[in-house]
């Protein structure tokens, strides 16, 4: 029995590498769109009403603490 695996020829080689390249572009530009939606999504978030209340509470939280830590060091 003759269990080693055949190599193949140099034409067959040069389809296979030709396509594993195309491949390889393929997800290039899959991952090229993905990271334009990832981006948008973050945008539309980021830009949100809801988003936008939540940071105006988070800077007055802040800016009340501020004003306190003044008060107790004078």
């Amino acid at each position: 029995m003759n269990t080693n695996p055949k190599i193949p020829d140099a034409e067959t080689r040069a389809n296979s590498v030709a396509r594993l390249r195309e491949v390889c572009l393929m997800f290039d530009a899959l991952n090229m769109t993905l990271d334009e939606a990832i981006a948008s999504a973050e945008a539309h978030i980021r830009n949100s009403s809801l988003n936008r209340r939540r940071q105006e509470r988070g800077n007055k939280l802040i800016e009340a603490y501020r004003q306190n830590q003044k008060l107790e060091n004078s």
